[in-house]
């Protein structure tokens, strides 16, 4: 009966979440109605992105346990706080981009197992230092993208600025995702307190993240490809003005 009302607030909780994100989302489109659907979700998504990434980190530095040395522990007011507030954005945003058509499988994949996971965790009661841990690492370079939308948008991207967000972008995707998400995942396959389900999610996890890196680094390759041909272009043509100079 306990365990039974137990999930009926969470449930109540999740849902008060997803309707304060559509009430955040609702009030940008009446405030800022001429910016457009996306850009005001994306507004959401930057918020979220930063509350997110601030509270996790509060969580896994100061209030614990260490996600690394303690994953599979019981859930703490906290952790669930947090998750409740990511999963009803998770729904929004994913309720949002399948009306809108705006992003690919992928995409569409990541959200789709970061909301199970989240369920997950919740239904379990345990594994919470492990969710907000991949929370903070997925949503550290969150408003980096945002940020990159936005300047594209209002045509500042092209210059010594865009570079700095994508570099900075790459730069933490990779730390975070791909090596310090990866000692995340062996501390959790080799420790005996989280369940299998549990340790298969974040095999998934990181799998999709790879995914993602090799997106990435093509992404990465060729911007560096031509930005490289536009320095060669510019040194010939100096170069050029010089002879015609002598």
């Amino acid at each position: 009966m306990q365990y039974s009302q137990e999930m009926t607030s969470l449930i109540l909780e999740v849902c008060a979440s997803l309707i304060g994100w559509i009430a955040v989302y609702t009030m940008l489109c009446y405030l800022n109605g001429h910016r457009g659907y996306e850009w005001n979700c994306r507004l959401v998504t930057l918020f979220h992105g930063i509350l997110v990434v601030c509270v996790t980190a509060y969580i896994g530095y100061v209030d614990g346990p260490w996600p690394f040395t303690h994953p599979g522990t019981e859930n703490t007011p906290l952790q669930i706080t947090v998750l409740i507030l990511s999963l009803g954005y998770f729904i929004f945003d994913m309720g949002w981009c399948v009306y809108f058509g705006t992003e690919g499988a992928v995409m569409l994949a990541h959200h789709t197992l970061s909301m199970l996971g989240m369920v997950l965790v919740l239904w379990l009661g345990e594994s919470g230092i492990e969710g907000c841990a991949v929370l903070f690492g997925s949503e550290i370079t969150n408003p980096l993208l945002q940020v990159r939308w936005f300047l594209r948008q209002l045509g500042r991207y092209e210059g010594l600025l865009g570079d700095a967000v994508d570099m900075l972008f790459v730069t933490l995707f990779l730390a975070m995702r791909i090596l310090l998400g990866g000692y995340m995942l062996y501390c959790e396959l080799i420790s005996p307190r989280p369940i299998p389900v549990v340790k298969a999610g974040g095999v998934a996890m990181y799998i999709l993240s790879w995914v993602f890196m090799a997106d990435i680094a093509r992404f990465a390759y060729r911007k560096a490809s031509t930005r490289y041909r536009c320095w060669l272009e510019r040194h010939k043509l100096v170069n050029g003005h010089d002879r015609k100079a002598d």
